[in-house]
């Protein structure tokens, strides 16, 4: 009988200690997020909840962003720049293999560079390729890759999730069916609900410590606040009911963090419709706008004023806030001498995220005091990038922009917002030919200086990045200095 009990509390020690272990070893995780990608290819769309699920996770470039915004080798170990500044010689890394099993080699990254500058390229960073003329494979592991003059950005570049390496093999289905070099790779995506992700067990680097990764998709706020709670999801990643943040601080279940984003928030205004096209309008529009009482109204504090197209933490900004400050009066007075002294009506088209939604009505609002009667839509992403970035037709939207020191796109008259300044434009040719840094910080703020004088935009804040997690996650990203939710460094504490 003693001897029967001693095999019995054995084997229970044993059955304890696995379960210890698996405890221990927890690789899953569950991250959720308020948008839901509209397709799986993040070179063909503008959408950034597609780089928040794959950027690093499953595709990679030749370079890639780290928490800090630093830009270190991706798939290319190391360069060589000659020294005029136009040619830049990639190694590869050896070894590389796509999830399909097929070789990543310098075919790969000349087919996705030629790819991304095609004249018929539907690339949403095109800009970022247009100063490639020449991309030539040396040897499988040697890219050339040549510019027509010297770009300071041109390293940061190809970090961006527009410039991530793909197979050609993998370019019919990679908007269902995304096939990358990454640490994870692609299970399922249940459209509606998640995408699944697994650990990549031939990836060339570190492996990560997750195997399996669930992205959820909620866009309510009071779901995801019930999600949170009832421990459904692990991480919730631009959590967005701020206003429950100090609830989360407060339960020792939970870690809460709040970073800075590269997320320009801004009053987008269509610079080429009437009356928008005048420059009075689109001042009293920026004096009309209390952007504290947006931040703390919409966001619950959460939020950088910002007063041009530029990040507070970069050491490159300028603050230009004072110069469209909350002045109602001033606002009336500006409308009047445009020929509106009786207002005007227009559109605000709302995309799904909080800041937009519930920024949208204290705007709104703002706006009528003046006398600008906005009529407020509120559309769905794929909406949204269909009516107002694509087609144009909008007068006023709210819109965040994440990508990574955009102050570029206003060189672009095509762009959605169809701001068109030559002086802005060949401002951009120079500073993308400078690669001395005073001399690009001096032409950096000079470009801030001229869209605040010209008003394009207004500018509201810079997103803040809440991003609430079960204790024992560690590794997630505070900042976000590009929209993504890397996973690679992630594990749960033992």
């Amino acid at each position: 009988m003693t001897r029967h009990f001693t095999r019995l509390a054995t084997a229970s020690a044993f059955a304890l200690m696995a379960g210890m272990t698996a405890v221990q070893a927890k690789t899953d995780i569950t991250v959720a997020m308020q948008l839901e990608p509209p397709h799986l290819d993040p070179t063909s769309a503008a959408a950034g909840a597609i780089d928040s699920v794959l950027y690093s996770n499953v595709f990679e470039g030749l370079t890639r962003f780290m928490a800090d915004g630093s830009v270190v080798p991706g798939l290319a170990e190391s360069w060589e720049i000659s020294d005029d500044g136009t040619v830049y010689t990639f190694k590869l890394r050896e070894g590389v293999t796509f999830h399909d099993g097929s070789a990543m080699d310098g075919e790969d990254v000349k087919f996705s560079l030629d790819r991304a500058r095609a004249e018929d390229s539907v690339n949403a960073q095109k800009p970022l390729f247009e100063g490639i003329t020449d991309v030539t494979v040396v040897d499988p592991l040697t890219v050339q890759v040549t510019l027509a003059e010297p770009n300071g950005n041109f390293l940061f570049n190809m970090a961006w999730g527009d410039a991530v390496i793909v197979a050609p093999e993998s370019i019919e289905g990679i908007k269902q069916t995304p096939v990358g070099t990454g640490a994870f790779t692609f299970a399922e995506w249940v459209q509606g609900d998640r995408i699944d992700l697994t650990r990549n067990a031939d990836y060339w680097g570190e492996a990560p410590a997750l195997e399996n990764v669930t992205f959820k998709f909620i866009s309510d706020p009071t779901a995801a606040f019930a999600a949170v709670m009832a421990e459904d999801v692990d991480v919730f990643t631009g959590f967005p009911a701020p206003e429950n943040l100090p609830q989360f601080e407060a339960d020792p279940r939970f870690q809460v963090l709040v970073g800075s984003t590269e997320g320009e928030t801004i009053l987008s205004t269509n610079n080429k419709q009437p009356p928008f096209d005048n420059l009075k309008v689109r001042q009293a529009l920026a004096h009309a706008i209390d952007r504290q009482a947006i931040i703390d109204g919409a966001m619950f504090g959460y939020g950088t004023p910002i007063g041009t197209h530029f990040a507070p933490h970069n050491p490159a900004y300028v603050d230009l806030t004072g110069q469209s400050a909350y002045d109602p009066d001033k606002a009336r007075a500006l409308l009047a001498e445009a020929g509106f002294a009786d207002g005007f009506e227009t559109t605000l088209h709302l995309p799904p995220p909080s800041y937009a939604r519930r920024g949208g009505e204290i705007i709104a609002a703002q706006l009528a005091e003046v006398g600008i009667r906005a009529q407020i839509t509120n559309v769905e992403w794929a909406q949204w990038l269909e009516t107002v970035f694509r087609g144009k037709d909008f007068g006023l939207t709210i819109v965040s922009h994440t990508e990574p020191m955009d102050i570029g796109i206003y060189a672009r008259p095509d762009y959605y917002f169809q701001y068109d300044n030559p002086e802005f434009q060949d401002l951009m040719t120079t500073l993308n030919g400078t690669t001395d840094p005073e001399e690009r910080t001096a032409l950096m703020q000079q470009a801030q200086t001229i869209i605040a004088d010209d008003y394009v935009n207004g500018y509201l804040f810079q997103l803040a990045n809440p991003v609430v997690a079960k204790a024992g996650v560690q590794g997630l990203w505070a900042n976000a200095p590009t929209q993504a939710t890397d996973l690679t460094g992630v594990s749960w504490a033992e």
